[in-house]
């Protein structure tokens, strides 16, 4: 079942999400919903509380070297802890399916230790570099209440809450 995706600036977005205690039926529905609100929103990941369940659970589903993305490559990562590899930065352009047509770059780790628990609370590692890293924290940034934008720089973010604030009034006026 394909879910609301809530967006920006709704508070529930800034929560602090709860680690994942039961691995059951509940979370694999929550999961699967996830899975398919990502694929309908063309999104490469997603965080529960995107679709206002604020749970420690995400996806990522980057696309292969051929430009698709592929089901057996989906990472379900639930209760996740990353830790840097290295001290080296990566500079990507980021978007968000809560942030809907805003793109901007964004400084992360290139290099991670990612530690984390699948859907049926199996302890896993991954080593994660370049996009799947970047997707990976993006990620895992909303379940500690952060969005991407607060990683801007102070005049790209004036900027983006001027176009936001237009934007809103522009909604308004066309209904």
């Amino acid at each position: 079942m394909v879910r609301k995706i809530i967006t920006y600036p709704n508070p529930r977005l800034f929560l602090n999400s709860e680690s994942v205690k039961e691995f059951n039926s509940d979370l694999h529905t929550l999961l699967d919903d996830m899975y398919e609100t990502m694929i309908a929103s063309q999104g490469v990941g997603l965080a529960a509380i995107q679709v206002d369940v604020p749970l420690r659970a995400l996806l990522v589903n980057i696309l292969d070297e051929n430009e698709e993305q592929k089901k057996e490559d989906l990472l379900e990562i639930i209760n996740p802890e990353i830790i840097p590899l290295g001290e080296e930065m990566i500079i990507y352009k980021e978007g968000c399916l809560s942030v809907p047509d805003f793109f901007e770059e964004v400084q992360r780790y290139n290099h991670i230790l990612l530690k984390y628990q699948n859907r049926f609370g199996e302890f896993k590692e991954l080593e994660a570099k370049g996009f799947l890293a970047v997707a990976i924290q993006h990620e895992n940034d909303h379940l500690n209440g952060h969005l991407f934008i607060e990683k801007i720089s102070f005049l790209k973010r004036q900027k983006f809450d001027k176009d936001f604030k237009k934007k809103l009034k522009n909604q308004k006026k066309a209904k």
